[in-house]
C-alpha cells in the first residue's frame, strides 16, 4: 500500500482486473566470500510455487555459486517439502540455517521485495504479462545497483559488520 495523489475532494479510483492471475517469485541474495559483491537471483512463475520449483531454484544457485553455500531462509512450508529436504541432504555443500519463526526483519530478501513494492506502488498493470514485465524491470534495476542490494542486507537485523 502506498500513498497517491488526487485533487482535493476527489477520491482516486484504481481499476483492476479481478482474475485469479498471479505471479509467484522465489529469490535469493548471494554475498561473495570476501563481501565485495551482492548478487540477486530470482525466478518468476505464473502459478503458485511448488517444492519442485524450490528444488530447481536451489539447483540453479549451486550451478552459479562456487564452494560452500550457506542458505538462510524462513521456515515457510514450501521450504520444508520432502523433495526439497531430500535434495538438500544429497548436496552437502549447501548448509541451511533457518530464521526463527515470524522474523521477516532478519531476512534481507524481504527488503528486496520492499524495494519492488515501492516501484510498483500505484501501478495498475492490465494483465499478468504486464505485471511480469514491470517486475522484471524492477529486478533489473536492483541487480545493477550494488548500493541498493547492500541496503537490503544492511536493513535486515542480521549482525553484518560494515
Amino acid at each position: 500500500m502506498a500513498r497517491t495523489w488526487a485533487p482535493k475532494g476527489r477520491t482516486p479510483i484504481v481499476r483492476y482486473c479481478s482474475k485469479q492471475d498471479r505471479v509467484s517469485a522465489i529469490s535469493a541474495l548471494a554475498v561473495s566470500p570476501k563481501r565485495r559483491r551482492v548478487a540477486l537471483y530470482l525466478r518468476l512463475r505464473r502459478r503458485n510455487l511448488t517444492g519442485l520449483d524450490v528444488r530447481a531454484f536451489l539447483q540453479h544457485l549451486l550451478r552459479h555459486l562456487r564452494g560452500p553455500v550457506v542458505l538462510l531462509w524462513d521456515r515457510g512450508t514450501i521450504h520444508r517439502r520432502k523433495e526439497v529436504n531430500q535434495w538438500i541432504t544429497a548436496h552437502p555443500r549447501l548448509h541451511v540455517e533457518e530464521f526463527p519463526a515470524y522474523a521477516p526483519e532478519l531476512n534481507p530478501a524481504e527488503y528486496v521485495w520492499a524495494q519492488a513494492d515501492r516501484t510498483l506502488a500505484n501501478s495498475t498493470p492490465m494483465d499478468v504479462v504486464q505485471l511480469n514485465g514491470r517486475l522484471r524491470s524492477t529486478v533489473r534495476r536492483l541487480r545493477h545497483s550494488q548500493g541498493l542490494l547492500w541496503s537490503c542486507i544492511y536493513a535486515s537485523d542480521l549482525p553484518w559488520a560494515r
